[in-house]
């Protein structure tokens, strides 16, 4: 299996990478491991990656075309592979050990690191699922990614030394959420940002951003 994980910030991986089990099934090529750094494909001498939210808002979201580009990017070097592309993600479902399994009939997993103030709404469309670790924030996706890679590696073939390891072991409310984020493009390949938030109405936009935190999930 092959793993890619998009981040902000590459060098968190590193360390966690090169040890215990981890360290061991890259060692012996039980599986492949690429971390891409989303700076690589900013299109401006600064490097720009992110944006402030269109109808006001604290922090800052990653803009899709930069996402979009670099699953592109990655996407053409893999194309023959079976591919899974998961975006971690604070307010998706639950990421379970049945799910882990499920990752195993892939040959490639994608892990797109949020990070500030998360991504723009629109790269939802761009992936296959949204997961979760748990319902606390944390400052960017990249510890989830960690956790999820973990999850995965240790399941596949001679990674553990007992073959029957990960079989016999444990794991084989509403919750309310903030409304999606959007930042520049206004447009991007036909998805628009809503109007609504364009308006410069506090009004709107506050009657708009209440509507989601109405929203639940178990």
């Amino acid at each position: 299996m092959k793993i890619t994980i998009l981040t902000l910030f590459p060098d968190v991986f590193t360390p966690f990478l090169h040890s215990s089990i981890l360290g061991r099934a890259l060692k012996e090529k039980y599986v492949s491991i690429d971390i891409v750094d989303m700076r690589d494909f900013a299109t401006d001498k600064h490097r720009s990656v992110d944006d402030r939210p269109y109808g006001g808002g604290t922090g800052m979201v990653i803009r899709v075309d930069i996402v979009d580009r670099a699953l592109q990017s990655i996407r053409r070097v893999f194309k023959k592979q079976k591919t899974r592309v998961i975006l971690l993600d604070p307010r998706a479902g639950i990421f379970t050990q049945k799910k882990a399994y499920s990752t195993l009939r892939f040959d490639h997993i994608i892990l797109i690191c949020g990070h500030y103030e998360g991504v723009d709404w629109r790269v939802t469309t761009l992936v296959d699922e949204s997961i979760s670790i748990g319902r606390y924030i944390l400052t960017g996706g990249e510890i989830p990614a960690l956790v999820v890679t973990d999850c995965i590696v240790r399941l596949l073939p001679n990674v553990l030394s007992k073959p029957d390891a990960t079989v016999y072991e444990s794991f084989s409310g509403h919750y309310l959420y903030e409304p999606p984020q959007y930042t520049r493009p206004k447009v991007y390949k036909k998805m628009r940002v809503p109007r609504v938030l364009l308006s410069g109405d506090p009004k709107k936009i506050a009657a708009w951003k209440a509507g989601f935190r109405g929203e639940k999930s178990s």
